[in-house]
C-alpha cells in the first residue's frame, strides 16, 4: 500500500463528504461539504488543459529543473509554478501537484464552505476549526509520531511534503520527508522539492533548516531523515496521540 493510499484509507472526517476524482495522471482525493465529483473532474481538466496548451507550445517547461523564464502570456495557474520555481530555485514543475490542488480547492469553495484537497500528498485546506496533520514519514522511526496542528479559524493555508524515500516525483535528496506550510500550494511544493534536494542524510538537517529561512512566502518547515528531525516557523508540532475530540485529523 503507497502512500498515497494510506492518506485515503485512513481518513475520516464525519462532518465532511470524501472522494477520489482520477483525471488522467491526478489522482485527487477531496472532502466537502457534499459530494461534488464531477465538478471536481471538471475543474481538474480545465486546469490540467492549460499546463498541457502551455507544454505543447514550450516542451521544455516540462523538464526544466532550473528556473523557467517567460515573457509570453500564460493562464495565472502557469504564472503561479513559474513564480513559485524561482523562490524555491527549481523547476516549475516541482510546483504542478500543489498548484493543481489550490486552484482546483479554490474553486471548489463556490460550492462547499470547508474544503481539503490532496494531490500526491499536496494538500489545499479551508477549514474552520483546528486541524492536527499527522507527518508520514517512510520507514522514519518518527514517521506518524508527530503532527502539525493549525487552527485556521477559516483561512485557506496549504501543506505539501516532499520525500526522497517516498512516492514517485523526481528528488535528489534522500529524505524521508520534507513538510512545507505557506498560503500558496505551488510555492509549499517547490519549496518541499528544494529543501528535499538538500538532504543526503540526517548531517543535513541542519542546513536544510537554514535553506527554508531562505525562502520567502514560508510560514514553517518540517524536515526528516532518519531519526533526526528539524523545524522552522510558526508551527505547534504534537504527538498524534495528544489529539483533542475538537480536532480532525489528517493523515499525508
Amino acid at each position: 500500500m503507497d502512500r498515497e493510499q494510506k492518506y485515503r484509507r485512513f481518513v475520516k472526517r464525519n462532518d465532511l463528504v470524501s472522494f477520489n476524482v482520477i483525471v488522467q495522471e491526478s489522482d485527487i482525493a477531496v472532502q466537502a461539504e457534499k459530494p461534488l465529483q464531477d465538478i471536481t473532474k471538471e475543474l481538474i481538466l480545465k486546469y490540467r488543459g492549460h499546463i498541457e496548451a502551455y507544454i505543447r507550445r514550450y516542451p521544455a517547461f516540462a523538464k526544466s529543473m532550473i528556473p523557467w523564464h517567460a515573457d509570453s502570456p500564460a493562464p495565472l495557474i502557469i504564472h503561479d509554478m513559474i513564480r513559485a520555481g524561482k523562490t524555491a530555485g527549481v523547476g516549475p514543475m516541482a510546483a504542478v501537484a500543489g498548484a493543481i490542488a489550490e486552484y482546483v480547492g479554490k474553486d471548489l469553495l463556490a460550492y462547499s464552505n470547508e474544503v481539503v484537497v490532496e494531490n500526491g500528498g499536496d494538500i489545499f485546506m479551508k477549514l474552520n476549526s483546528p486541524v492536527t496533520i499527522g507527518i508520514y514519514a517512510g520507514k522514519s522511526p518518527l514517521s506518524m509520531k508527530l503532527g502539525l496542528r493549525f487552527d485556521p479559524e477559516g483561512d485557506p493555508f496549504s501543506i505539501c511534503t516532499s520525500s526522497g524515500m517516498v512516492g514517485h516525483s523526481i528528488s535528489y535528496g534522500k529524505s524521508d520527508a520534507v513538510c512545507i506550510v505557506s498560503r500558496s500550494s505551488a510555492l509549499a511544493d517547490a519549496a518541499a522539492t528544494a529543501i528535499g534536494n538538500s538532504i543526503q542524510s540526517k548531517s543535513d538537517i541542519q542546513k536544510a533548516v537554514i535553506k527554508c529561512k531562505k525562502i520567502r512566502g514560508i510560514l514553517g518547515a518540517v524536515a526528516i531523515k532518519d531519526n533526526q528531525i528539524g523545524l522552522w516557523g510558526n508551527i505547534e508540532v504534537v504527538q498524534l496521540n495528544g489529539i483533542t475530540r475538537r480536532e480532525k485529523k489528517v493523515e499525508f
